[in-house]
């Protein structure tokens, strides 16, 4: 497969959806319709006010998640539940032994009986029943985990079915509305969705570069080494997010961690302060003295509490060249329940797309990999 971005398919509407085979960026922009449908799932099986979870007070919830972009979501939602939650959210991929009728247990599952990481769901959510929890699953009607669950759970059946790695939202909603119901982090559905169907017709195919942000930021990462610091502890979340989404659609390897962190890798941190020249025109792509593509610094803030200001501004004087990944006002106007949740993601779709943006125009993403690169892929 051609690593060489091909940045004209990005501008060509046409020969992009055309690359994009498997109809990756097309599952990405219903996110919005995801989060409507598995709200709309989540209240109709008693997730909601005056279901089964109405007035419970949690001892733990307990989210469950498989590897990959599952568990990476399942960890910005607990920061985003860190400041204010009164019990422990663990994520984790197996049911913890202390488990019992006080805990909320949120799960999703794929449906496969093939896949390793459903058959590890199905062993956690046969133990949370068997200890009498309290187990939200979201995900297909069958497979080995509502198999397990044997009626003993709440199952929460997406009406949008996604493909693999673009369902984040689907989790997420499930997880909020479970949330909310318990009293633990307000998130309204209805503007969840909305700020991410904005979001998926600003950053779509058929938009320039310098409209869609999505675009504009594959190309920022584009032969280059992503490094995606946060600003605060969700927004360090979101950027293990990207990371893993990167990995995963564009076989990009990126650092994720803390701005605050910079110190704990003094390496990456010096090829920062080099990274003018590293970038200037003159540059000669051959000659890397560090080893690897050049490091490319994107700062990524959801909060708005003046440390978190303070923060990113210190890294924009310390790097210069550095991009910020956050809401602009403009974009996500009024103070919704669960503000940061709907920021957080905005953001987190903002990266699915840019991954699959960057995929796609170097040839690792949306094709089969016994083809090879597709003709016009990585030409440019």
């Amino acid at each position: 497969m051609s690593t060489v971005l091909d940045e004209a398919l990005l501008e060509d509407t046409g020969r992009l959806l055309d690359t994009d085979r498997s109809g990756l960026l097309r599952a990405a922009a219903t996110a919005g319709a995801q989060v409507r449908a598995t709200w709309a799932a989540a209240v109709e099986i008693g997730v909601g006010a005056g279901g089964a979870l109405d007035g419970l007070r949690p001892r733990a919830l307990v989210l469950l998640a498989r590897p990959g972009t599952e568990h990476a979501a399942a960890r910005l939602v607990a920061a985003l539940l860190a400041p204010t939650c009164p019990c422990p959210v663990v994520v984790t991929e197996v049911a913890p032994p202390w488990l019992g009728p006080l805990d909320v247990v949120v799960v999703s599952h794929r449906g496969s009986d093939q896949d390793p990481a459903d058959a590890q769901v199905a062993e956690a959510v046969d133990r949370a029943v068997r200890r009498s929890a309290h187990v939200v699953l979201t995900g297909p009607a069958d497979g080995p985990a509502p198999a397990a669950a044997a009626g003993r759970a709440m199952q929460v059946v997406p009406r949008i079915p996604g493909l693999e790695g673009l369902s984040t939202a689907t989790d997420l909603a499930a997880t909020f509305a479970t949330t909310r119901a318990l009293g633990l982090l307000d998130v309204d559905g209805e503007a969840l969705a909305d700020r991410l169907d904005d979001e998926a017709e600003r950053s779509g195919p058929r938009h320039e570069a310098f409209v869609a942000p999505a675009k504009a930021l594959a190309l920022r990462f584009a032969e280059h080494t992503p490094l995606l610091w946060g600003t605060d502890p969700v927004a360090t979340g979101l950027a293990e997010y990207g990371a893993v989404v990167l990995a995963a659609h564009a076989g990009v390897v990126a650092h994720a961690g803390p701005v605050s962190g910079a110190v704990a890798v003094p390496a990456l941190a010096a090829r920062l302060e080099s990274g003018a020249a590293e970038d200037s025109i003159f540059a000669d792509p051959f000659d890397d003295p560090g080893g690897g593509p050049p490091p490319r610094l994107v700062v990524v803030t959801v909060r708005e509490d003046l440390a978190t200001r303070r923060l990113a501004e210190d890294a924009a004087r310390r790097w210069p060249a550095a991009d910020t990944l956050e809401i602009d006002h403009l974009e996500l106007a009024g103070d919704t329940p669960g503000h940061d949740a709907v920021r957080s993601a905005v953001l987190a779709l903002r990266l699915d797309l840019a991954a699959l943006y960057l995929g796609l125009a170097t040839g690792t993403a949306g094709a089969d990999p016994a083809e090879g690169a597709r003709p016009g892929v990585g030409s440019g």
